[in-house]
């Protein structure tokens, strides 16, 4: 590792270590390493940036032009639940922006918005790549298919009364899915413990156990 970053907690220090190990060039874990810096700060926060460009050996704003070309690296501060909506062509005809309504009601959060609780926040997006199981729907980039309106409304409800520490794709396709674009196979116990993609060399997953 080119620098270790005093100021994050020991086990994202030996995440980014191990990363930067993979990679031939140190450049090239500017990604991942945006996911690491954002569950130190919360989310992609200039001092993230600083720190990933610190690490990797390129400038801020080498970092940031990256940070920025994707959405999934939020550069605000986002809710415990981060509901994304596929309002994509296949989504919208099957009826997503009914979707995304219900989710915004029960919420208390419009698109780009954060509910003022900081539990949820609320966008809608494009392609997920579920199109045969439209509408589709992420928490915390956990996949639900074959969503509709009502299930929307209970899925908030049920993020709301619950909490769970672990949101898992599987769980709530049982408890709120419909349609699915093919069998997904064995149940994946592993899911999401932050709003952002599930991936253990991160940090970001965890089990219901």
């Amino acid at each position: 590792m080119t620098q270790a970053i005093s100021h994050w907690s020991q086990a994202s220090q030996d995440r980014a270590s191990k990363i930067l190990e993979s990679y031939p060039e140190p450049r090239s874990a500017i990604m991942p390493l945006l996911y690491v810096a954002s569950l130190e700060y919360e989310y992609v926060s200039l001092d993230a940036m600083t720190d990933v460009a610190e690490l990797t050996g390129v400038t801020p704003a080498q970092v940031q032009s990256v940070a920025t070309f994707y959405t999934m690296f939020k550069r605000e501060k986002v809710g415990t639940y981060l509901v994304s909506v596929c309002t994509s062509i296949s989504c919208y005809l099957m009826g997503a922006d009914d979707v995304l309504e219900a989710v915004e009601e029960a919420s208390g959060a419009i698109h780009g918005d954060t509910s003022p609780d900081g539990s949820f926040s609320v966008e809608h997006v494009e392609c997920i790549g579920a199109c045969g199981g439209a509408p589709a729907v992420q928490v915390n980039y956990e996949l639900v298919e074959g969503i509709t309106p009502d299930a929307g409304k209970k899925l908030i409800e049920w993020l709301r009364d619950t909490r769970p520490e672990v949101v898992l794709a599987d769980e709530m396709q049982q408890l709120f899915g419909g349609q699915r674009s093919f069998d997904w196979g064995s149940t994946e116990p592993e899911g999401a413990i932050a709003p952002v993609p599930a991936f253990g060399p991160y940090g970001s997953a965890g089990t219901d156990s």
